[in-house]
């Protein structure tokens, strides 16, 4: 016999929701539809599956037997189809902004790989990127990992971004070649992109809390352009920049570099377990192969990024298989990473 899978993918949504109702409009059908397709389902397995009440619909003792492979059976399709779709489809890579560094870590790879066709997506970093990459919408993201990310999602060290500073030329710093953070106690940080709960709001809260400093995160947030305008008239007042951020040209705006430590935000390059994206491979080696080691004596980073370079480096030294099907001939260089760690 053959099995028809919209009525295998009707039954299964039914057996979800309990409700034809429901089901019907997850599934955006009628519910008359999803009714006849589950009876010929039933027709051609010769048994009735589910228990039908005035209230909705609950598994019988044949559709409880039936459901796992109910599952198996549309996984294993969806991947079939998938395997086609994905090699004919650009590479999809989310962005929180395209001037920031996660975009020109992509600019170079595509640089690089003429052949390889890539849709930037802008979203609302990683909170919005892990949603998407494991609902499959995405195929990789660039972002600072904080906190417990779904097992199923990897990710590897792809870029460490040394800050600067951004002063008006009426500030007491503009004239330095060089500042270090003590120099700015005096002044006010203003970010209002610092969005309670975002990975860099708490890189930049940890980072104050350090080394004393102050942010206003007052807004709204009128975008770049509109902050270099207002900082240019503030002889108090700077925002933090970075090495590969795209800081628009303003004749009142100058660029000073952090040192004595350079504080460095660490970006990474993260993926779903599984995802058979034939470029992602390549993406992969090529940001880790770019990676430049931390160096602890110079640069400054949050406790628990440095702990997760730790951890990235014990599994480094024991490698489990990998299961999501790329060949990572450069299996991120932690040792050079971590200073020979």
């Amino acid at each position: 016999m053959e099995l028809d899978l919209g009525a295998v993918r009707a039954f299964v949504t039914v057996a979800d929701e309990q409700h034809f109702g429901a089901a019907a409009d997850q599934l955006n059908l009628t519910q008359q539809a999803v009714s006849r397709r589950i009876a010929k389902l039933e027709a051609a397995l010769g048994t009735t599956l589910l228990h039908r009440t005035q209230t909705g619909a609950r598994l019988n003792e044949s559709g409880a037997a039936f459901l796992p492979h109910a599952r198996a059976l549309l996984a294993l399709a969806d991947q079939a189809v998938d395997s086609v779709r994905i090699r004919n489809r650009p590479l999809r890579v989310d962005v929180n902004d395209t001037r920031l560094p996660a975009t020109e870590l992509v600019r170079e790879f595509h640089d690089s790989n003429a052949d390889v066709e890539i849709d930037i997506i802008t979203s609302n970093g990683l909170r919005s990127g892990r949603t998407a990459l494991t609902s499959g919408s995405i195929d990789a993201t660039v972002a600072r990992v904080m906190g417990t990310l779904d097992p199923v999602i990897k990710h590897l060290p792809a870029y460490l971004g040394p800050l600067h500073v951004l002063v008006g030329r009426t500030h007491p710093l503009a004239d330095r070649r060089q500042v270090r953070l003590p120099h700015l106690r005096d002044s006010i940080a203003w970010m209002p992109t610092n969005e309670p709960g975002s990975e860099w709001a708490d890189f930049y809260d940890c980072l104050a809390r350090e080394f004393g400093l102050t942010i206003d995160t007052s807004g709204p947030n009128f975008g770049l352009d509109h902050m270099l305008d207002h900082l240019a008239a503030s002889p108090d007042r700077f925002t933090f920049g970075g090495e590969l951020l795209r800081v628009p040209w303003h004749p009142e705006i100058v660029q000073i570099p952090i040192v004595d430590p350079t504080p460095v935000y660490l970006h990474s390059l993260l993926w779903k377990q599984g995802n058979r994206h034939p470029v992602l491979p390549r993406l992969i080696d090529h940001v880790t192969s770019r990676l430049q080691p931390f160096d602890p004596e110079r640069q400054w980073m949050p406790p628990a990024d440095i702990r997760a370079l730790d951890l990235a480096a014990a599994a480094d030294e024991h490698p489990a298989p990998d299961s999501s099907g790329e060949s990572l001939t450069n299996r991120w260089r932690v040792r050079a990473f971590r200073g020979g760690l």
